[in-house]
């Protein structure tokens, strides 16, 4: 559900702008809206300096559990100093690690010329004994061989499989040209440089010190990032609002939750030289929206905020696609087996993972168990028939049976969402603004009813598609529909406008309801897969025909070989199913069920101004 917010129009004068922001902060309740905020050049420096901060933090969040860490180095005194530690000792790993990159693709450039010193061929050339290096390829070079001037000494001094180093030697100023690429070596030789590469790496992992203090600080840090959080904050609020009386008073509009401004009307009635104005929001304000759900719906916020938050006096729908989502994910999955996988590892993320990942860790969990259970009804346990080894079990034949029950959960889906829409409508603007909406969810409903019910042997005794009661709800959907789609237009128009209304509905809820056959479709074609790598792994190592006669030895070869690639090709399996059953809920849920339900986005999350480091 989404939290009940009361809005604020709050007077004061200028001057006391940044106390009064101040005890904002301290109560932590109020959220001043800054819609339309743009930055100024110092803005934008603080914006840069909020996110290296923020940047820093990952990084010393990291390093902490890393085994660089180093627990005994001592705290610096302030967060500036402990910030300023740190950017000195990234922008030094940063210019070693260049350095480094630079050397080593030198150095295997380098390589084939061995060791040489550039002072040797200096002292040569100085007593007229002149040294030139050369690269070409082995049919050039032959050519040189073949064609080398008079007075030009050659010698080879590396090759590889496509090249050919080597060196001219001339006494004295004789000038000539070979057909080769002339090279310049480096001041220095590879192995002179691996040694180079070396004292960087040991000057790097010396950083790892100054990466502990700053570590070990970082709570500091944090404190003069929010510090500076603050400090943008009060630039907003003084950039947005509104300046009357020659800029002397300044209004603002905040937002407090029901529940909670009891301790804002305190505030306010308490501070000197301020009126305010407060009231209920309404759905034609662009009030911030807070979920407040029970912890189940909860876990399916995450999902829910990809997309977008629901308006403010609508109706929030993440209690109600949660569990849709949940069976989608498991029917998509479709096997017990690598529902269990992923349930091992949400519980691992559970444990190990930080607070920011307890949701999706739980949303894990979740989401496996339900996969787990609907795959042992499916009767997969990594590609393998549960049936085979529990025979006394009635388990669903998901390749036979559930095209059909694919789309009757889209069905019902689109009805509930359909019921949403209409709720909210009479809720909003009226009953009689829901009475076209309302003839199509009769119609459909009494089709699903009438006609859907039996095909799975449910039928309803005495209503059926040639039932009196059938044709009565039909034709009432249809006046509905057709002659009061709006009440205070002409039922002509109306009659015009129901039949354009019908031609796109039909059209609309065909495509919505087919869509949902890709729950069947990705849950058969991971079943199939699955199979198929089993299949794979006993004709390919010969497990197939069986381990009678073999020696041990045999046997242990072909049990490694069927493991391995039981192991990649589930493993590919696992991961492109995985992805396909997160993503394809999710598009069920943002597009057929969104659409149907009436979904509306909220302009902002309720993001109140306080103390970033409480």
């Amino acid at each position: 559900m989404i939290s009940k917010m009361i809005r604020y129009d709050i007077v004061l004068y200028a001057q006391e702008q940044e106390r009064f922001v101040e005890e904002l902060r301290e109560l932590g309740l109020v959220d001043i809206t800054t819609s339309g905020w743009e930055p100024s050049e110092n803005d934008r420096a603080l914006l840069l300096d909020i996110e290296a901060y923020n940047k820093a933090l990952d990084f010393l969040g990291s390093f902490t559990s890393s085994e660089e860490f180093n627990k005994g180095v001592a705290e610096c005194a302030n967060g500036a100093e402990a910030y300023e530690l740190y950017e000195t000792a990234r922008e030094e790993r940063q210019r070693i690690t260049q350095e480094i990159t630079r050397l080593e693709k030198l150095a295997d450039e380098t390589e084939p010329w061995g060791h040489f010193s550039n002072d040797e061929i200096t002292r040569l050339a100085n007593r007229g004994i002149n040294l030139r290096f050369f690269m070409a390829q082995p049919a050039a070079f032959a050519k040189v061989v073949e064609e080398l001037p008079e007075g030009v000494t050659l010698s080879e001094i590396g090759r590889t499989q496509s090249m050919i180093y080597f060196a001219t030697i001339t006494v004295g100023n004789i000038q000539f040209v070979l057909d080769a690429q002339e090279v310049r070596l480096p001041s220095m030789d590879s192995e002179a440089m691996r040694k180079e590469i070396a004292t960087l790496k040991a000057q790097d992992k010396a950083l790892n010190e100054s990466f502990s203090r700053a570590a070990r600080s970082k709570e500091l840090i944090a404190q003069e990032c929010g510090a500076l959080k603050e400090q943008l904050q009060g630039l907003k609020v003084g950039a947005t609002a509104k300046r009357e009386v020659d800029g002397r008073l300044l209004i603002l509009e905040g937002w407090a939750e029901a529940e909670t401004s009891a301790k804002v009307d305190a505030l306010l009635n308490e501070y000197p030289n301020l009126i305010y104005e407060r009231r209920d929001a309404t759905i034609d304000d662009e009030a911030p929206v807070k979920l407040k759900n029970n912890k189940f719906a909860q876990l399916f916020e995450l999902i829910g905020a990809m997309y977008a938050l629901p308006k403010y006096g609508t109706l929030d729908l993440t209690a109600i696609f949660g569990p849709f989502y949940m069976l989608f994910f498991a029917i998509c999955l479709c096997d017990a087996g690598y529902g269990l996988v992923l349930l091992l590892a949400g519980l691992v993320l559970l444990k190990k993972g930080g607070p920011g990942l307890r949701q999706a860790a739980w949303l894990s969990v979740v989401c496996a168990t339900a996969t787990v259970l609907f795959g042992f009804y499916a009767n997969s346990f990594f590609g393998v028939a549960i049936s085979d080894y529990a025979p006394v079990i009635k388990f669903l034949d998901f390749q036979q049976d559930f095209f059909s029950i694919s789309l009757a959960i889209g069905v019902f889906q689109i009805l509930v969402g359909m019921a949403i829409n209409i709720y909210m409508k009479a809720k909003l603007f009226g009953f009689t603004s829901t009475f076209g909406l309302l003839g199509w969810f009769i119609i459909l409903l009494s089709g699903a009813l009438a006609v859907g019910l039996p095909m799975f042997g449910l039928g309803i005794p005495g209503f059926d598609a040639s039932s009196p009661i059938f044709y009565g709800l039909v034709g009432v959907g249809a006046v509905l529909m057709l002659l009061l789609n709006n009440v205070k237009r002409n039922p002509l128009i109306n009659i015009g406008a129901g039949l354009w209304d019908a031609y796109n509905n039909i059209t609309g809820l065909l495509s919505d309801v087919l869509s949902y056959i890709r729950l069947f479709a990705i849950g058969l074609s991971g079943g199939v897969l699955a199979q198929v790598f089993n299949s794979l792994a006993m004709g390919l190592s010969g497990l197939s025909e069986g381990i009678a006669g073999s020696a041990w030895y045999v046997v242990a070869l072909q049990i490694v070989a069927a493991s391995i690639i039981l192991l990649i090709g589930h493993g590919i399996n696992l991961f492109m199913s995985a992805i396909s059953s997160f993503v394809h809920p999710m598009r069920l849920t943002f597009v057929e069920f969104y659409k149907n339900a009436g979904f509306e986005m909220g302009q902002r999350s309720f993001d109140p101004v306080r103390k970033m480091n409480k």
